[in-house]
């Protein structure tokens, strides 16, 4: 079972094309955010749809292909962990967000 903590695995279309930074020579990080969305339907029957965004970072070679290869729409799934940061504001309000670490990433085809 120690296999199974933290990992997330999703299956969406990206919200818009990765960004992609470089520190020193050698480390590189990709940005960007994955929708992921469910149907169902309501007790009226009704089809409704629920869209969950994403906040994803790849690391140095993931982050290269997905800066190649990746654009707005692309259909991609992924695994990865998921990790919460924390900061302090201008106001000294404490933030928080969450992010996906992407270990593994696939292409599944077109926008």
């Amino acid at each position: 079972m120690s296999n199974l903590r933290n990992r997330v695995q999703l299956i969406g279309h990206l919200g818009a094309a990765p960004i992609m930074k470089e520190f020193g020579k050698d480390k590189k990080v990709a940005s960007f955010s994955l929708a992921t969305k469910e149907t169902f339907y309501s007790k009226e029957g009704e089809r409704k749809e629920d869209t969950q965004w994403h906040n994803l970072v790849c690391w140095n070679k993931t982050a290269e292909i997905a800066n190649q290869y990746l654009d707005k729409g692309s259909h991609i799934a992924i695994e990865g962990r998921i990790t919460t940061e924390e900061w302090e504001d201008k106001n000294g309000t404490k933030r928080y967000t969450t992010k996906i670490v992407v270990s593994e990433l696939m292409m599944l085809g077109g926008k």
